[in-house]
This record gives C-alpha cells, sequence and structure tokens, in this order.
C-alpha cells in the first residue's frame, strides 16, 4: 500500500516564506515606494508652484515645426529662433515657408531650413527628411536625448458639437503623444521629453467667425499669448499646458460631475455655440 500523502499547507518560497506572506511584503515596499515617490513629487510641485522651474536652454538644438509657413508655426519658428536653435522649417506652402526662413534668420537663427512639405502624407514625409515620429525616437533613444511637442487642442479634451472631425483627429493627437510619453517614462529615459499643447479657439484665421459666449472665462486667444506659454512650457519641460488655466478646473469638474451636469455647464459656457458664427474657408480657394 502507498503511503498517505502529507497534508497540503500553504506553498513556500525558497527563503521559507509562504507565498501568500511573500505577496503581501511585496505589496507593502511596492506601496511605501510610491507613496514616498509621490510625496516627493507633491513637495516639489508646490515648490514650483511658488518658485519658477529652471529653463533649460535650446541653443544648437535641432528642433523642426512643422506647419512653419504661417500662424503659431511661424511664431515658434521666430521664438526658437531667438532662443540659438537650429530651425528646420516643414510646410506645404513653399513661399510662405520661405518667408518664414528669411524671417528666422532676421530674428538671429545661426542655421535655418526650409523644406516643402505636405505632412498630411506619408512619402511626402519620407521624401523630405526621411523623418517621422518612428524615424525620430530611435535616434533619440540612443542618445536618450530629445523633446517631443504635439500641438494639440481644448478641442482634443472634450467633444464640441460641430465639430467632430476636428475634435476625432485631436483626440488621436493627444492620445498618441500621451501614449509615447508614457512609453518614454515606462523605459525610463528620463532624457526624452514631452510636452502636449491645448489651447482653447486661437485666432489664427483657421476658426474665423467663431465667437466665445464667456470671453472672461473663455476667451479668443491671441496666438502670440500661446506661443509665448508653449515655449515657456517646453523649456520648463511641462508634460501638459491648458491655455487659459480655467481648462484643468473644468477637466478636473468633467471627471467627477454627473454627465448632465457637465452637459449643463457645456451650455452655460457658450460651449453649444461656438461654432455658430464659423466662417468655412475651402482650401482649394
Amino acid at each position: 500500500m502507498s503511503s498517505p500523502s502529507p497534508a497540503l499547507g500553504p506553498r513556500k518560497t525558497p527563503t521559507g516564506l509562504s507565498h501568500n506572506m511573500a505577496s503581501t511584503l511585496m505589496f507593502t515596499k511596492d506601496l511605501a515606494t510610491f507613496l514616498g515617490k509621490s510625496l516627493i513629487v507633491l513637495l516639489e510641485t508646490m515648490i514650483f508652484t511658488v518658485i519658477p522651474r529652471p529653463r533649460k536652454s535650446v541653443a544648437g538644438e535641432i528642433v523642426l515645426i512643422t506647419g512653419a509657413a504661417s500662424g503659431m508655426g511661424r511664431l515658434l519658428a521666430l521664438s526658437f529662433a531667438r532662443l540659438g536653435a537650429v530651425v528646420v522649417l516643414w510646410d506645404i506652402n513653399k513661399e510662405g515657408n520661405e518667408e518664414t526662413c528669411r524671417m528666422a534668420r532676421e530674428a538671429g537663427a545661426v542655421r535655418v531650413y526650409a523644406y516643402t512639405c505636405d505632412c498630411s502624407r506619408r512619402e511626402e514625409v519620407y521624401r523630405v527628411a526621411e523623418q517621422t515620429y518612428k524615424c525620430f525616437l530611435p535616434a533619440m533613444i540612443a542618445k536618450e536625448h530629445g523633446h517631443l511637442v504635439c500641438i494639440s487642442s481644448s478641442a482634443g479634451l472634450v467633444g464640441v458639437n460641430k465639430l467632430a472631425d476636428y475634435c476625432a483627429s485631436k483626440f488621436a493627437a493627444y492620445g498618441f503623444a500621451e501614449s509615447i510619453f508614457m512609453e518614454t517614462a515606462a523605459q525610463k529615459l528620463k532624457g526624452i521629453k514631452t510636452t502636449i499643447v491645448c489651447p482653447f479657439f486661437v485666432n489664427t484665421g483657421m476658426f474665423e467667425g467663431c465667437s466665445s459666449k464667456r470671453p472672461f472665462l473663455l476667451p479668443i486667444l491671441k496666438p502670440e499669448y500661446v506661443v509665448a506659454k508653449t515655449i515657456d512650457a517646453i523649456l520648463q519641460e511641462k508634460v501638459y499646458l491648458y491655455v487659459p488655466r480655467l481648462i484643468y478646473f473644468m477637466m478636473f469638474l468633467k471627471s467627477i460631475l454627473p454627465v448632465k451636469i457637465a452637459v449643463l455647464l457645456a451650455d452655460f459656457m457658450g460651449v453649444f455655440n461656438v461654432m455658430d458664427g464659423f466662417i468655412y474657408k475651402n482650401k482649394k480657394n
């Protein structure tokens, strides 16, 4: 006859601890580490809320700007030129892009290059420089150095009626940039920075005729103001920039309020009517 099997007890680890006890100890250790690091981050945030965060230098850095022929792209190019960066300009508008190139040189850019490129066409992007996020990142990862900037929109944070296609594209841009940020964070690539910019409507002509019901709370923004805030966020290595600051509070309310109250708030702020006066312009014209 076979001898009786020994009673099954808690599974032992090589150190003699039960599996459950080892798991509990590991959880406790991870929790303590998380709380300790979170406290440090909160203290750091509080300090830099009172004291401006140190700004990094971009002198000599290569800065690629898409849509550089006009609007915020041109203003960003001129701002980086004044900061001593090597500026690379992409736009489908050759004449406007070359004008930005000339202005950047006058603004003090040591080196500035203009390339005609339709960034909506993959083959064009590869033709001009054989560079996309997929190609930029490996070089950045190898050097553990770089800064990715995504100009999204407040329309990439909340849906807006009569603006579904634009919102969809901006939600996608925001999600993509945030995912890349999370990937670099997971790989502990501290030298690669990300900044995601989400402004309210900017007066660049793209949304001509649009208006705000509560301009004292949500004004139509001047491009110069948004660019100045963007440059500041990049130099301080902020991950998120919402302009105006009220959007931070509105996003907090969106996450905690019942949906019906959120809809009432959107109505009060005039979000339902922001596109009523929009003047459509056909790109071909």
